[in-house]
């Protein structure tokens, strides 16, 4: 048998504009979703059509075992990490040879076709490669690694990628003179934080203004909100949504000396608060005990 594991994400910046183009910067986080693959002749269907997808396109049939420590629906990249922990697990296991990049592909590819045709290929890059990802277009280029401190805080309140992306597009079809501005705002900003990268306090202000075009472009919700300003009350650097909004996730830069603070608000707020910062490794085979 074969165990891998791949980390969620978070979208530090320009999450919704890079669908039009404009950059964005993904990170890896720490947790992650564990799946081990062993060789079987009669296996149960997985109830995920992610994984159904992996074997499907791997060509074989075996068990598999999941062990997530990411919250699905949370804007955390979940689904992403699954479908590449179970490649890497079905590609180790039957020993198919396929390099990181195929293993990237695919998995974009399935998500794809699962989300049917509204994923971006960012999320299952960065759980492949790890790190910190600038996204341009159809380019991707892996930035020098930063000791970012984040608490991500979970609303609870599961969203739909597939909406919230359907949302913005309607409002740009239908008002794309105030749309459209708010897009190239947020590319703005998300190259004001590339140059501010190692000035937390700045970075953190690029991350007030995200939120507040992303709440411009309609995908707020009021318990994002809440954890948000808590965020900064507590003395975070600054909070924004991660990922399509709707619910889902929030992240807060902070000092060191703030985070369990921070986190604290969060949870009082009725969210659950990760403490947490970049993972470099991306994909990784795990050893057996």
């Amino acid at each position: 048998m074969a165990t891998w594991s791949a980390p969620g994400k978070v979208f530090l910046f320009g999450e919704h504009a890079v669908v039009y183009g404009k950059p964005g910067v993904a990170m890896a986080i720490k947790p992650r979703v564990f799946v081990t693959v062993r060789k079987s002749r009669n296996p149960t269907r997985p109830r995920s059509p992610y994984i159904n997808e992996c074997f499907r396109r791997m060509g074989v049939r075996g068990s598999v075992y999941v062990h997530s420590q990411l919250q699905s629906s949370s804007g955390l990249g979940s689904s992403a990490a699954v479908t590449v922990a179970t490649l890497c697990a079905i590609n180790d296991e039957f020993g198919l040879g396929r390099t990181r990049e195929d293993i990237a592909d695919m998995a974009f590819a399935i998500e794809k076709k699962v989300q049917k045709g509204r994923a971006s290929p960012t999320d299952t890059y960065v759980s492949t490669s790890g790190g910190i990802v600038l996204i341009t277009g159809n380019s991707k280029r892996r930035l020098p690694p930063q000791g970012l401190q984040i608490v991500v805080g979970n609303t609870m309140v599961p969203h739909s990628t597939a909406k919230m992306v359907e949302l913005v597009g309607n409002l740009q079809k239908k008002h794309p003179e105030i749309a459209n501005p708010i897009l190239d705002a947020i590319g703005a900003v998300t190259l004001a934080a590339l140059h501010n990268i190692n000035h937390p306090r700045e970075l953190g202000r690029c991350m007030d203004m995200n939120n507040a075009l992303l709440e411009a472009l309609g995908v707020g919700h009021p318990a994002s909100s809440k954890l948000v300003l808590a965020a900064r009350a507590s003395g975070a650097y600054g909070a924004k949504i991660t990922g399509a909004g709707g619910g889902g996730s929030i992240i807060a830069l902070c000092p060191r000396r703030a985070k369990s603070r921070v986190a604290g608000a969060i949870e009082a707020c009725e969210g659950k608060a990760i403490i947490t910062t970049i993972d470099t490794d991306g994909a990784r085979k795990e050893k057996h005990d």
